[in-house]
């Protein structure tokens, strides 16, 4: 199955995925990390959530993958001068690894993008070893929620739904982790499923987050991916911006992201 990530790599983009740290996107994981382990990060992008990990298990060898050769450049930049990790094209459905190579496959924000995400965890358990762990965590847009209400986020929401069904992936993938791991054949009585949260509700927070996202729906692929699909045009998604950018301005503005994750002994 073909898969299509609904972001790309725009530079509004690539600003939330730099503001991902250990502690703010990983928590669940960081109590099972030991110095020496080899771990593989799945879609780590511009690599600063990826690099964070290594400082937990060095000195461990940490390799990220992504599908984006140019990412990837970004990602090495930010991993300069740290010993033990290494970033390499691969794609989550067949990675080139022998089984049984890996003491954490580690994925976050990558399964809601996929056509076959049950597929993606059978090849990251495949690669991990007995005893090991596959850890996994995404976002679930339906569980999204905001104030002041604003019809414009409503459309934004319904469009981003329509995007990413239009590409076959799962935009609520946080709920459905779970039910994803125990078909792909993780074991039930190892797996540790559990929620988090982001919530964006400082002054400075709210004009970061509502300031990417003014810019992702108009600039970003997932902008020029409703176009191509016929699902909004440009008048449209400026409307979006101007919603985002008209609640980012609210003194009493708070979003909170809802995120499923599993947490499975392989």
């Amino acid at each position: 199955m073909s898969t299509t990530y609904t972001h790309g790599h725009h530079e509004s983009v690539l600003r939330s995925h730099r503001w991902r740290t250990a502690e703010n996107s990983a928590a669940y994981l960081l109590p099972e990390l030991r110095p020496g382990m080899r771990l593989l990060d799945v879609g780590c992008g511009p690599g600063t959530l990826t690099v964070d990990l290594a400082r937990r298990v060095t000195p461990g060898e940490v390799i990220g993958v992504d599908r984006s050769a140019a990412v990837l450049d970004l990602a090495r930049a930010e991993a300069a001068g740290l010993d033990g990790v290494t970033f390499e094209v691969a794609d989550v459905m067949s990675l080139p690894y022998e089984d049984a190579s890996f003491d954490v496959v580690h994925a976050h924000q990558v399964l809601q993008h996929l056509a076959d995400p049950v597929g993606a965890l059978r090849e990251m358990r495949r690669v991990t070893r007995p005893g090991g762990l596959v850890a996994v965590q995404d976002a679930d847009y339906a569980a999204m929620t905001w104030h002041p209400a604003s019809r414009g986020l409503d459309d934004w929401l319904e469009l981003y739904h329509e995007v990413t069904e239009a590409n076959g992936a799962e935009a609520d993938a946080g709920r459905r982790v779970l039910a994803w791991a125990l078909e792909a054949g993780l074991d039930a009585t190892r797996l540790t499923p559990g929620a988090s949260s982001w919530c964006y509700a400082t002054s400075d927070d709210r004009a970061w987050w509502s300031g990417l996202w003014a810019e992702r729906v108009t600039s970003s692929d997932f902008a020029r991916q409703a176009v191509e699909h016929g699902l909004a045009d440009d008048v449209a998604l400026e409307a979006l911006a101007e919603a985002w950018r008209s609640w980012g301005s609210a003194p009493g503005g708070w979003f909170a992201i809802l995120h499923g994750h599993v947490l499975a002994r392989v």
